[in-house]
């Protein structure tokens, strides 16, 4: 049995190792076609793996929770186009195509005309891996569509197909009973039941594109039907910009750049600073919430505050907050360099403590000051955290080096054990696919988070190449081996490269400088049903992410 599984787990690594290798290759070849050879060996390398995330990717049936994991992080439309263009930062930002952000994706997007999708690159070669898996997905699909609707050769399709077809191509708004027909003709072909199906167009749907799911079921279809009975192929290109700036840290330079230059601006270039790689809102929250909602502060306590706030009917609390902190020593950055990462400084100078939760132990020092970063994506963890810890070079061509005190990340994992909120304390990162390990000393322990009411958990994490790419053999490897793995992420190696090469080679901060890692599960890929696939966190998102915030946040002031 064991040796059953050993192999299992060999296969699934192979299969990633093959998919990340034919991704490079296609990239440095500038194009592809999915229909083709190279874009065969995707197919089938994912097809070995079968990714938890993506269901039953290996069956006839179609995957319905997968495809909305996936839709949510591609622009809208992408069905209809048979050519996606892969591009830097190239100035479409100033012509008259419309920017279109993913809902679950920062990534900016344009739609050129009605058969090409260009999708700016600018996080790196993860984002790059991430979209390629997404859309072999999205095609393995569709050919399980257009081989259910086809008929014969000669194109004729099945009448469910025509129905929909006259739904989608009319823009027909559709009362109950007309859905609940449409429901009944597409789980024909979808392989899925009635329920099923009413289930997902009520998951697909939003305001904007209530008949979304239908809309989708069509277009992807339709598009491969056209390969087959036209031979009108989906192609895939690299822009030559594209080619030349991944890997050459274009953008994280700018980024950093700009964030340091703010720094300057406002005096605290000298002062202690520590990093924080969290969400723009914890922190901020964390701080200035007691201060600037002391009504509420008093009517809701501990968690319940921030629930409170995290509501989406509560507009008006966030503004309160934000209106106060920039009057507190917080300045907000907006990222203009591509990097799509918002920062924060706060001068904790400027902050009145006695109306806080927290407490400056050391008042005789220098307070300090905090640099909140929004979360990187993948290997964009490396890129960005190197160039702000390098010196900043002055007007006068000098450098100053950057008094960094401590680096923090808290992130969102999958975990192996436990479920969804529970929180992981690493004591080192493995970086999947390679002999690249990252043991470190932790400031947070599992002792600072046992009151956090959820379950802690400490061991190694493993740093993945795409969330998406992991199936339930290499997990249970990493987890029942020695290796003692109890989460999975995609940014740990990355930002613990960036800091060890800093401190302790380079010289671009102290060598003894502070690091706290703690992650909160937002899925467990070992139980079915609670995948990423399956749904956010949702509030129970809240306890895990203020517990993690707030304990960062002790340990530094």
């Amino acid at each position: 049995m064991s040796n059953l599984t050993r192999t299992k787990s060999q296969t699934s690594t192979q299969a990633i190792e093959r998919i990340y290798i034919t991704m490079r290759h296609l990239f440095n070849r500038g194009f592809y076609k999915p229909d083709g050879v190279s874009g065969k060996s995707l197919r089938d390398a994912l097809l070995t793996l079968q990714p938890e995330i993506y269901g039953s990717i290996a069956e006839d049936k179609v995957e319905l929770n997968g495809l909305l994991y996936v839709v949510d992080r591609l622009p809208n439309g992408i069905e209809e186009c048979r050519f996606i263009n892969l591009t830097a930062n190239e100035g479409f930002e100033n012509s008259h195509f419309k920017c279109i952000i993913p809902a679950k994706r920062r990534r900016n997007c344009y739609r050129i005309d009605k058969d090409q999708m260009n999708i700016e690159i600018t996080r790196g070669r993860s984002d790059i891996y991430d979209i390629l898996t997404h859309l072999t997905f999205m095609f393995i699909e569709a050919d399980k569509i257009a081989k259910k609707v086809l008929i014969n050769e000669e194109g004729d399709t099945v009448r469910e197909w025509n129905n929909l077809e006259e739904v989608v191509l009319h823009h027909i708004k559709l009362d109950k009973n007309q859905r609940e027909v449409l429901y009944t003709h597409i789980s024909n072909f979808l392989g899925r039941s009635f329920d099923e199906i009413q289930q997902a167009d009520k998951a697909f749907s939003t305001k904007a594109l209530p008949n979304r799911l239908f809309n989708l079921i069509y277009w992807m279809g339709k598009l491969s039907l056209n390969e087959k009975l036209e031979d009108k192929k989906h192609v895939i290109t690299f822009s030559p910009t594209l080619n030349e700036r991944i890997g050459h840290h274009i953008y994280g330079d700018i980024w950093a750049t700009n964030i340091k230059k703010k720094l300057e601006e406002i005096g605290l270039l000298e002062k202690p600073i520590h990093i924080i790689s969290a969400n723009m809102h914890s922190v901020m929250n964390s701080i200035y919430s007691p201060i600037f909602l002391a009504k509420e502060n008093s009517k809701f306590k501990g968690v319940a505050l921030f629930e409170e706030i995290g509501k989406s009917e509560n507009n008006d609390l966030q503004k309160r907050i934000k209106v106060g902190a920039s009057k507190m020593g917080l300045t907000f950055i907006k990222d203009k360099s591509g990097a799509n990462i918002d920062v924060q400084i706060i001068d904790t100078e400027k902050i009145d403590f006695s109306k806080t939760n927290f407490q400056i132990q050391n008042a005789k020092k220098e307070k300090p000051v905090i640099v909140v970063m929004d979360y990187a994506f993948g290997e964009q963890a490396y890129e960005t955290m190197d160039e702000l810890l390098k010196p900043y070079v002055l007007e006068n061509g000098s450098k100053q080096h950057l008094c960094i005190e401590s680096v923090s990340i808290m992130g969102k994992a999958g975990i192996l054990e436990g479920g969804k909120g529970d929180i992981m304390i690493p004591t080192a990162h493995i970086f999947e696919g390679t002999a690249d390990n990252y043991p470190f000393k932790n400031e947070l322990s599992v002792d600072d988070l046992k009151d956090s009411g959820v379950s802690v958990f400490k061991g190694s994490m493993i740093t993945v190449l795409g969330t998406s790419l992991q199936n339930k053999d290499i997990l249970e490897f990493f987890h029942n081996s020695t290796w003692n793995v109890i989460g999975l992420e995609m940014e740990g190696a990355h930002y613990q490269k960036a800091i060890q090469s800093a401190s302790q080679i380079r010289g671009n901060i102290k060598k003894n400088v502070k690091v706290r890692y703690a992650y909160y599960a937002s899925d467990n890929p070992l139980e079915t049903g609670s995948t990423l696939a399956s749904g956010g966190l949702g509030a129970s998102g809240v306890r895990p992410t203020y517990a993690i915030t707030q304990k960062i946040l002790e340990q530094i002031f």
